[in-house]
């Protein structure tokens, strides 16, 4: 795919916290807007994400965290700013393109095909086959044993891979997209609010998966509102705040109080005034 759009330089992070250093970030954003005629979705975002971590993006309902992923994903285009992937210039026209530069997105909204069994999602545009072309043919073989395979790995609790998607509770059907997202994220992926409809054992699970992808080098951005999750898997937290990254901080040296308190706006960002 051809790299074009507008991705820049990394924001200067904001409590003494260096800016990586150039080729650290793998994303960098800078002056990111995106305008619904009269809804400023996101107004200026300065952030980047460091290759190799996991990142908590947080915020209130309204903070524009879904905006900036569609953004990064290809569903939105920005109204104006830059991007930056691995230090060039980037533009996703859609989400394929994303998914060609290996990052995987797992939205709320899970993007699943309902009418459709397990391994056919998981293999969704991306099917495997055999022969000698042009008599090539679906290995269907193949891709129900990958799927179960990969649901054993990730430890998903589902019936059976030939199961449809539309009799699966609510929870087998977010972790069922977690586990398409993971299998085929080479670089990044993201997780918007995955372990919401989940129960503790699957939670535990899809933390271990966070934690699995952070060790094979691939970075993760995490968008949830639960503090303790963040502070159990996240290595680095931003703070979005009416459309602007007001905060970053380093799990480690933050706790959820913090983290509440500069979503909330309780306590000032780094750039408030």
């Amino acid at each position: 795919m051809t790299n074009e759009a507008d991705l820049s330089k990394e924001a200067a992070a904001p409590r003494s916290t260096p800016a990586p250093q150039d080729g650290a970030a793998l994303i960098a954003l800078e002056g990111l807007t995106k305008f619904f005629d009269a809804v400023h979705a996101l107004e200026g975002v300065d952030l980047y994400l460091e290759e190799g971590r996991v990142t908590a993006l947080l915020g209130d309902n309204g903070a524009g965290k879904s905006t900036l992923v569609r953004c990064l994903t290809g569903v939105h285009p920005p109204t104006s700013g830059t991007i930056r992937f691995r230090g060039e210039p980037l533009k996703v026209p859609s989400p394929d393109a994303a998914r060609q530069l290996g990052i995987e997105t797992v939205y709320q909204d899970l993007g699943l095909i309902e009418d459709l069994q397990v391994w056919q999602n998981l293999f969704l545009n991306r099917e495997l086959t055999r022969g000698v072309p042009p008599l090539r043919v679906l290995d269907k073989r193949a891709m129900v044993k990958q799927s179960a395979e990969v649901l054993k790995t990730l430890d998903v609790n589902v019936p059976n891979v030939r199961a449809t998607v539309r009799r699966m509770s609510g929870g087998q059907r977010q972790s069922v997209a977690i586990a398409r997202a993971a299998n085929w994220g080479r670089t990044l992926v993201i997780m918007d609010e995955p372990t919401a409809a989940l129960g503790v054992r699957e939670t535990a699970a899809v933390e271990r998966l966070i934690g699995g992808l952070r060790d094979s080098g691939v970075t993760v951005l995490l968008v949830s509102h639960d503090m303790a999750q963040v502070m159990r898997v996240a290595d680095v937290a931003w703070v979005l705040r009416r459309g602007r990254a007001v905060a970053r901080r380093e799990v480690a040296e933050t706790d959820g109080d913090e983290l509440v308190g500069l979503i909330t706006g309780a306590i000032p960002g780094d750039d408030d005034e």
